[in-house]
């Protein structure tokens, strides 16, 4: 069974070309360019455009507006909020050449239909490619697991840049990690 926060993928490199399979970690979807603190979004639908533009590795207006559309298209199906002011927008892409995620905090809450009613402070959006079917749902459980930690809640909702909510989430990654 993976250890948590991880999740067995092949290994991607720059050119695109897939290694061995290895354990994904969750930093292996952030880089300190996709993690924003203090994010101002007007909705919901403005939000998943500003998270679109963050997954978006190709810099293309296509890719971009792909990523936007199977974020869109999960939506559709029911809201990704989790509840507790947590939501988690994913969705799957033909255009991604290997999972990548994005982390925002808002600096208001906004209206995401989450399950409990709360409205949304912190969001990881992820997105994937087309065929990662079932590493899609492994990365979905362990973000679920990672946001049932009481603890890094908090430290997440104190962080007042986007350096302190990327070392409060490389924290966790290298503590279970080791563990």
């Amino acid at each position: 069974m993976p250890q948590a926060w991880e999740c067995p993928v092949a290994a991607h490199s720059t050119t695109g070309r897939q290694g061995p399979e290895r354990r994904m970690q969750l930093l292996d979807l952030l880089t300190p360019a996709r993690v924003v603190a203090n994010a101002h979004a007007s909705g919901k639908k403005r939000l998943l455009e500003q998270l679109a533009q963050l997954l978006d590795e190709r810099g293309t207006p296509e890719s971009e507006r792909a990523v936007f559309e199977a974020l869109c298209k999960r939506e559709r199906l029911g809201s990704t909020g989790l509840g507790r002011g947590i939501a988690i927008p994913h969705g799957r892409s033909s255009l991604i050449d290997h999972p990548v995620g994005a982390f925002v905090k808002l600096a208001e809450p906004l209206d995401f239909d989450a399950i409990d009613g709360t409205r949304v402070d912190l969001v990881f959006a992820l997105v994937v490619p087309e065929h990662f079917t079932d590493q899609h749902l492994m990365f979905l459980a362990q973000l679920a697991e990672m946001f049932s930690d009481v603890a890094l809640v908090a430290r997440l909702r104190q962080a007042r840049s986007a350096q302190q909510l990327y070392e409060a989430l490389a924290g966790l990654s290298e503590h279970h990690a080791a563990a």
